[in-house]
């Protein structure tokens, strides 16, 4: 952590996906410096659900996403720079994919208090120092990244957070189905419902 600190504090931009999102409580002011929110477990819940995000904030990183529905392992109600109790108050955070969890998810203690909040999976953060985090908790599913906007969304947060212009109508992400499962280790059930590869 503090070799990372060291690269945060040259200006290095940070971006985390899916599990790399959780955090041990102990470092969390700092990485809430890095990125805005973090996956507190203490808070925090990490179920399997379909997201349908509806609407997208005009931001580099929504550029060419169009509103979608995905089941993932979605996580919500993250912990947020500032103490702030949602994603509203959290001080230079942007949430670029938002949806209304089931409630019967709400499996925490602190995430039942909010029933049919819309939950924030993915954000953008511009730090004070003029650097960049991102957020993104979905991931889980390998054969989600064979939805455009999903790909996209995570290539445009990448560009964005490198300080690279993001194109006019999102990144481009076009790739042949068949590479989806190319260079995949075969796990076997009950790891995976993907066609094993061909020998």
């Amino acid at each position: 952590m503090d070799r990372l600190q060291k690269l945060i504090d040259q200006g290095v931009d940070w971006v985390n996906l899916h599990y790399a999102v959780d955090y041990d409580p102990k470092a969390g002011d700092r990485v809430l410096g890095w990125m805005g929110g973090y996956y507190d477990a203490r808070v925090s819940i990490n179920p399997h659900w379909d997201a349908t995000v509806r609407s997208l904030p005009k931001h580099p990183v929504s550029t060419g996403v169009n509103p979608f529905t995905i089941r993932d392992e979605w996580y919500y109600n993250m912990r947020w720079v500032g103490d702030a109790p949602d994603v509203t108050g959290a001080k230079g955070v942007t949430p670029i994919l938002q949806a209304v969890p089931p409630d019967d998810t709400r499996r925490t203690a602190d995430a039942k208090k909010y029933p049919g909040r819309l939950e924030t999976m993915a954000w953008a953060y511009d730090r004070a120092d003029g650097g960049r985090g991102f957020g993104f908790t979905g991931g889980h599913s390998h054969r989600n990244w064979a939805d455009e906007n999903f790909r996209r969304v995570v290539t445009n947060a990448i560009l964005w957070a490198a300080k690279a212009d993001v194109p006019a109508g999102g990144a481009k992400v076009a790739f042949a189905p068949a590479d989806l499962n190319r260079n995949l280790d075969w796990k076997g059930k009950p790891f995976a419902k993907i066609t094993p590869p061909a020998k």
